[in-house]
C-alpha cells in the first residue's frame, strides 16, 4: 500500500477534528442545525487553516444521507465520496487554472440541472479571487439568485482582490492563523498515534516554524520524520529547519547587552556555520525581545516568564529593548534586498551595537532607575552672565553623554547638549555651562527643543539653567574629539612602523600618504 503523506491522512473529517476557528464553527453549527443555511459562503485566511476542508465538512453537512446537519455520519456513500473527493455533486474548482470568462460560463450554464445524486449541488471554488473580471461578473447573477439546490463555497487568501459586488452576496467567516501550542497539541497527538519516538522540544520547534499553518505543520513534521530516520530529535530538526538554538540567541542577547561586539560577531560566525535560517533567527530575536518588554510593562508576570527572560529583563532598559526591536523589524525586512543573507543579519546586529544609547548598559540599568526614581523638579531656560564654573561641581562627562543619547536628541539640539558639560543636577534643577565660543549654538529654538527632552527625560516641571563661561571640565564634543584625534594618532603610527609599509616605502622609494589614514570604526 502506497503511504499517504500526514497532511492528507490527518485532514479533519468533521467539525470536531477541526484544531481552533471556533468562532467560525460555532456559527455555521448553529446554522446547519437549524436549517438557516445561506445560498453562499466565503471562507477567508491565510494558507493552511483549513478553508477549503472546512468547506469539504460543509458539503458533507448539506449531502449526508441521514440528513442536514453539523454532524455528517461520515460512512454512508455522500460522506465517503466527498472524502475520496469523488462525489459528483460537488464540484472543486480551481479558480487560477479556470480563470477564463468561457469556463466560468459553461460552469454556469450547469448550475439549473438537479444534482446527479445528493441534496445539493455544491460549488467548491478555491482561489477564488484569481478570476478574472469577467469571469467574475459571469458568477455574479448566478450567486446572487441561484436554484434552491445550489450552494456556493468560495475560498479565499486574499478577500480585498475580490469585487464589493460578491463580497456582499456571501457570509463571510476569516479564519484565524493558528496559534503554536494549538498546533503543538495536534502534532503530538498525531506522533503519539503515529507511533513516532519525539524528544522533548522537537514538536515545539515544528510548531513554531508552520506560522499558523496546520498544513505547513503537517508538511514539516513529514519532513522531520524522513530527516531523522523515523524519529524526531531536537538537534536533527534544528538542523533541517535552518533555526539556531536558544542558547545562542540568549547568548547574543547577552552580549548586545554588555556591548562586547567581539563575543557578539563570533557568535554569528558560529550561527554561519550550520546554513541557518536567518529571517527565523531575527523572528525569534523579535519573539525574544517583545517577551523582554511585556516583562518590563508588567513585572508581576516574572513567574509566567522563562528564566532566560527575566535575567534578560534585568540587563536591558526598557526604551533600549524597543529600539532593538524595531532594528530587528528592518532588519527583516531588509533581507530580501541584501547580496548575501548573512550580510544582511550582521549587518542588522551591528546596528543594534551603533545605535545603543552611550554608557554601559550594565552600570546605566541601577542608575537609569535610581534617576527616573527621583523627584521632577520645574522647567525655566535662563542663560547667566559669563563667569567661572568650579571644576569640582561637575558632573563627569560620560554621564552627560550619556543623558544625551538616552533623549535621542539630533541636529543642532545635540551639538548645543554636546558642547555643554553638566554642572550641577539636583531634583529642582539643572545647570549647563557652555563655551563662550560656542555661544552662537545657544539659539532660543535650540534652547526650546533642549528644555523639551529634558523636561521629557526627567520630568515636567524641570528647571534648566545654562551658563557661558568657560568649563571646569571637558565637554562631551571635545571628548569625542580628543578620542578621535587619538584614534587618528594611533591608527598613522601603527601605519608607520606595519613591516609591509616600511618594505613598500624601502623598495619603491614611496610615501606614506598620512591624509588617506583613517583608524577602523
Amino acid at each position: 500500500m502506497s503511504y499517504q503523506v500526514l497532511a492528507r491522512k490527518w485532514r479533519p473529517r468533521s467539525f470536531a477534528d477541526m484544531v481552533g476557528q471556533g468562532h467560525v464553527l460555532k456559527a455555521l453549527i448553529n446554522a446547519l442545525d437549524t436549517g438557516r443555511l445561506h445560498h453562499a459562503y466565503l471562507f477567508t485566511g491565510t494558507r493552511g487553516v483549513g478553508k477549503t476542508t472546512l468547506a469539504r465538512i460543509v458539503a458533507k453537512c448539506l449531502n449526508c444521507e441521514r440528513g442536514v446537519s453539523a454532524s455528517p455520519c461520515g460512512v454512508c456513500s455522500a460522506c465517503s465520496g466527498i472524502d475520496a473527493g469523488r462525489f459528483v455533486d460537488l464540484i472543486e474548482v480551481d479558480a487560477a487554472s479556470r480563470a477564463k470568462v468561457d469556463e466560468t460560463r459553461d460552469l454556469m450554464d450547469n448550475v439549473p440541472y438537479a444534482p446527479a445524486a445528493g441534496r445539493f449541488k455544491v460549488y467548491l471554488i478555491d482561489e477564488v479571487h484569481m478570476f478574472s473580471n469577467h469571469s467574475f461578473n459571469a458568477l455574479l447573477k448566478t450567486l446572487e439568485e441561484p436554484p434552491p439546490h445550489v450552494k456556493f463555497l468560495l475560498a479565499t487568501t486574499e478577500p480585498k482582490k475580490l469585487p464589493v459586488t460578491i463580497l456582499s452576496r456571501c457570509l463571510q467567516f476569516n479564519l484565524k492563523h493558528l496559534g503554536a501550542d494549538q498546533i503543538e497539541s495536534q502534532l503530538r497527538k498525531i506522533v503519539a498515534q503515529e507511533v513516532i519516538t519525539a524528544d522533548e522540544g522537537s514538536v515545539r520547534l515544528l510548531s513554531q516554524a508552520a506560522a499558523g499553518s496546520m498544513r505547513d505543520a503537517l508538511s514539516l513534521l513529514d519532513q522531520a520524520i524522513s530527516h531523522g530516520g523515523g524519529a524526531l530529535h531536537v538537534a536533527q530538526v534544528r538542523e533541517m529547519l535552518g533555526t539556531i538554538d536558544s542558547v545562542e540567541l540568549v547568548g547574543m542577547l547577552e552580549s548586545l547587552a554588555a556591548g562586547d561586539a567581539g563575543d557578539l560577531m563570533a557568535r554569528a560566525a558560529r550561527v554561519a556555520e550550520y546554513n541557518p535560517d536567518y529571517e527565523g533567527i531575527l523572528a525569534d530575536l523579535i519573539v525574544r525581545l517583545h517577551d523582554i518588554a511585556v516583562l518590563h510593562a508588567l513585572p508581576d508576570g516574572a513567574a509566567l516568564a522563562d528564566a532566560d527572560t527575566v535575567r534578560l529583563a534585568r540587563m536591558f532598559r526598557p526604551e533600549d529593548v524597543q529600539l532593538y526591536y524595531q532594528v530587528a523589524l528592518l532588519g527583516r525586512r531588509d533581507l530580501a534586498t541584501v547580496p548575501d543573507l548573512r550580510i544582511g543579519f550582521e549587518m542588522t546586529l551591528i546596528r543594534m551595537l551603533a545605535f545603543r544609547p552611550g554608557g554601559a548598559v550594565r552600570v546605566a540599568a541601577g542608575a537609569a532607575q535610581s534617576a527616573r526614581n527621583s523627584d521632577p523638579p520645574a522647567a525655566v531656560a535662563e542663560v547667566k552672565a559669563h563667569g567661572t564654573s568650579t571644576p569640582g561641581d561637575s558632573v563627569p562627562a560620560g554621564d552627560w553623554q550619556q543623558i544625551i543619547d538616552e533623549m535621542s536628541l539630533a541636529g543642532l539640539v545635540r551639538e548645543l547638549a554636546g558642547h555643554c558639560m553638566l554642572h550641577e543636577r539636583t531634583q529642582d534643577r539643572v545647570h549647563l555651562v557652555l563655551a563662550p565660543s560656542q555661544e552662537h549654538l545657544l539659539k532660543t529654538t535650540q534652547k526650546e527643543r533642549l528644555q523639551e527632552a529634558l523636561r521629557t527625560r526627567f520630568g515636567p516641571q524641570l528647571r534648566l539653567v545654562i551658563t557661558v563661561e568657560e568649563p571646569g571640565s571637558e565637554t562631551p564634543a571635545e571628548r569625542r574629539a580628543r578620542e578621535e584625534r587619538e584614534q587618528q594618532a594611533a591608527a598613522l603610527q601603527n601605519m608607520r612602523s606595519d613591516p609591509n609599509v616600511q618594505a613598500m616605502v624601502a623598495s619603491f622609494d614611496a610615501t606614506l600618504d598620512e591624509s588617506s589614514v583613517r583608524p577602523q570604526r
